[in-house]
């Protein structure tokens, strides 16, 4: 692949351990939860203010506003003390911080990257374009959820990120979220619950309905004779599942885009939030949103999921529905096609496929469109983020699996009006791992979650060996020239 032109940008993103969160730290066990309030119960004021300052000389200066966090720990537990009322609030705090833990989001890595132009240009030069880079960062337990940062492409091509805070800081979660009530019903009957009963608890409901209206009906069809069953009790606990799994976060318009963070909030994604693909799209009507497919992982089981946003401070969670909504690596096209939305996926962990749909959100009927070929994908391939449109065709960057489970990066070609089309191919990656990026976490990959153009240039931030974060740009002619070029 010496015909292209690829510079690599001094900028490597790290992961930074002191980076942290304050997590809550429940014990399960009920009788060890009200030993340990027992013990604080016992001191007297003056060792309770003795032991918080302790706590604030130590954490203070590491968290924004930490008497919050504290209290909502206190809170998470506060039913386990029989007179509550009667606690000082320094005591609370106290009983909060012993209910509580540090959670360092990147300690272990900070990779697979999506890059997408910033909603806010008004800082950026002429010439020039504002971005926002979304990073899968993974801390102890190997748990993962969403980080960013923000940068500037200079009109000369140099690339700038803004400065880090060593703060970061986990969202308000949205404590009534709305429904749609048909695509609810279409999720449950994909997870097999069509009875009667669902039919009885959502009779009620309108068509978009809140968290709050749900839990009513269901608490009205508890209190109505019938017999429990395990299909009963089965359906109750889907219910509740699938509702918790559909959520809303906010950030504070105070914080910068890198002292926000997407930690797991839901159940199917207790055990991370990983590779988010985002991508802007413009409607028909000219438009524009943030979406985001993710996979949320449980720890057993892996489920693909749908971010929407519009100013990175507002996000909404979703499930997918459709039969298409399988294995990992969604990546939604930038804008509709013949009225309709498109997605390239891989359901079959092997083949990179296609799927259109007239929502978003429902997605069905995939089919086959690159199949590996050459050694260097014969394991597998899947897509590096979604299809950058070009006057040549929809651009796809690429990864592939060969010998020695190394990942490479290459490209394919889809036609702009049918891209069930392939037109071009690269026979070979134009990017492998090099001398430097072969160490890692996961030894002898490179790999991306999206790409964008600035200008004639494929802007490219990806991963090295699952561990950090580097930058490459490549000028779009040659690599378009070598897509089309006859074999």
């Amino acid at each position: 692949m010496n015909q292209i032109q690829i510079k690599r940008h001094s900028i490597k993103l790290m992961p930074v351990n002191k980076r942290v969160i304050i997590r809550p730290f429940i014990p399960a066990d009920a009788q060890n939860l009200k030993a340990t309030i027992a013990r604080v119960l016992l001191l007297n004021e003056d060792e309770v203010e003795a032991q918080l300052s302790l706590v604030y000389r130590d954490f203070n200066k590491r968290h924004y506003d930490i008497d919050t966090l504290l209290l909502a720990n206190y809170i998470k537990i506060q039913n386990h003390i029989e007179d509550s009322s009667q606690l000082s609030p320094s005591r609370k705090l106290l009983i909060g911080a012993f209910f509580s833990g540090e959670y360092s989001l990147e300690s272990a890595a900070l990779f697979n990257p999506s890059i997408i132009p910033h909603p806010d240009q008004t800082n950026a030069p002429p010439g020039g374009l504002r971005f926002i880079i979304s990073l899968r960062a993974t801390g102890e337990g190997h748990i993962s959820s969403i980080e960013f940062r923000a940068g500037t492409i200079e009109p000369s091509g140099s690339i700038k990120l803004d400065k880090i805070s060593r703060y970061v800081t986990p969202p308000e979660i949205i404590p009534d979220p709305a429904y749609h009530k048909p695509s609810f019903i279409l999720k449950l009957k994909e997870m097999g619950l069509q009875g009667a009963f669902i039919l009885d608890a959502l009779h009620p409901l309108e068509e978009h309905f809140t968290l709050s209206e749900l839990e009513r009906s269901l608490t009205e069809m508890r209190s109505k004779p019938h017999e429990h069953t395990h299909h009963y009790d089965r359906a109750i606990e889907f219910i509740q599942w699938l509702a918790g799994s559909n959520y809303e976060i906010r950030f504070s318009e105070k914080l910068a885009i890198s002292e926000r963070i997407i930690f797991p909030v839901s159940l199917n994604e207790a055990k991370g939030i990983e590779d988010a693909r985002f991508v802007r799209f413009v409607d028909d009507d000219g438009s524009s949103i943030y979406y985001a497919t993710y996979t949320a992982y449980n720890g057993h089981n892996t489920l693909p999921q749908l971010i929407h946003t519009e100013d990175f401070l507002h996000f909404s969670i979703l499930t997918l529905n459709g039969d298409g909504v399988q294995n990992k690596g969604m990546a939604l096209f930038p804008r509709r096609i013949d009225g309709r939305y498109a997605m390239l996926s891989r359901q079959d962990d092997e083949n990179i496929l296609i799927m259109f749909s007239d929502s978003p959100h429902h997605w069905s009927n995939p089919e086959i469109i690159l199949r590996p070929e050459q050694p260097w994908e014969s394991v597998k391939i899947g897509n590096c983020g979604s299809p950058i449109e070009t006057e040549a065709g929809w651009l796809v960057i690429t990864h592939g699996v060969g010998p020695m489970r190394e990942y490479s990066i290459g490209a394919a070609l889809l036609d702009l009006q049918d891209p069930t089309k392939v037109i071009g191919r690269l026979r070979e990656p134009f990017i492998v791992a090099g001398p430097n990026e072969r160490e890692g976490y996961v030894p002898n990959v490179v790999y991306s979650c999206g790409s964008m153009l600035h200008g004639d240039t494929l802007v490219l931030p990806y991963a090295i060996s699952d561990y950090a974060t580097v930058i490459a740009t490549i000028p779009l002619v040659q690599l378009l020239h070598l897509l089309l070029e006859k074999k």
